[in-house]
């Protein structure tokens, strides 16, 4: 059976989705992230060492590093490859920790069969080189493609079983969590605080908090204002949209507030925005 997605909030946030091409020898610097990050080999074939164990990959191997897991790669003398890099946070599967795959081990094997996996990944690649208008919507569309390509394609014999899965308890907390992330980005535009959502969930505030914190790593208020700006990014690519008009369409009447949290986030004004994606 598939590992189960909760389809009102599958929105995995895409940090960046890099492809690479290597034909010369490099070691790579061993390094983490603190988000998923899934890399595959397009072509060629290149070697990984995760934490410790080396292991040699070709075209159509893929690799899912969870956080915390160290890596880094090696292009030895005659080898060549391309590879896709993909960086994302906010997922999880029903039942487990989220920002995790429960795989055992950080790389997956291509199957006999034809994978649906490589084809994606030359799309994403296309439509990212590409770069028409809307390409980012399509981007995210063809990642949540891949996302559910990699559990269909998990095998029983890939799975961790053991500390991973959440209990009784952690699920029903996770459940909450999804409602409460459905809610936000579904009212956004309107006035929520702790209070609404107390009030809309029938639990205390404190309790809310604390949950949210403990499943997500912020606070409830902090994931809201994420919900809004990454929204008024998108609308800001729009050059016929303002800042002013963004701030409102996203739920803040104070478009210097607006500015001052949007810049903050990504460390350029909001009226640069269309600079940065032309």
């Amino acid at each position: 059976m598939m590992l189960k997605i909760n389809t009102t909030t599958f929105n995995p946030q895409i940090l960046y989705i890099a492809n690479c091409y290597t034909n010369e020898v490099r070691v790579g610097e061993n390094h983490h992230h603190d988000f998923l990050e899934i890399s595959i080999i397009c072509e060629g074939n290149v070697i990984y060492d995760i934490e410790g164990e080396r292991v040699k990959l070709g075209k159509g191997d893929m690799l899912i590093f969870n956080p915390g897991v160290s890596h880094y790669d090696i292009t030895e003398p005659g080898m060549t490859n391309a590879q896709l890099h993909i960086g994302f946070r906010n997922f999880a599967l029903e039942g487990y920790t989220r920002n995790t795959f429960p795989f055992k081990k950080a790389f997956l094997r291509k199957k006999e069969e034809e994978s649906a996996i490589l084809s994606i990944s030359k799309q994403i690649i296309e439509e990212k080189d590409a770069g028409k208008p809307g390409y980012d919507l399509i981007l995210k569309a063809f990642v949540m493609q891949l996302i559910i390509h990699v559990l269909r394609e998990a095998t029983p014999e890939q799975l961790e079983n053991n500390g991973v899965k959440l209990s009784t308890d952690e699920q029903q907390k996770q459940i909450l969590v999804n409602e409460i992330i459905h809610y936000m980005e579904k009212h956004h535009t309107e006035d929520v605080s702790l209070s609404t959502l107390s009030q809309t969930m029938y639990i205390s505030p404190a309790y809310i908090s604390k949950v949210f914190k403990e499943e997500t790593g912020e606070s409830p208020i902090n994931y809201l204002i994420k919900i809004r700006l990454t929204r008024a990014e998108e609308l800001l690519k729009n050059k016929d949209v303002s800042v002013k008009q963004a701030a409102n369409m996203v739920g803040y009447n104070d478009a210097y507030y607006f500015s001052k949290l949007f810049k903050k986030y990504y460390g350029f004004p909001p009226s640069e925005n269309w600079r940065k994606s032309s």
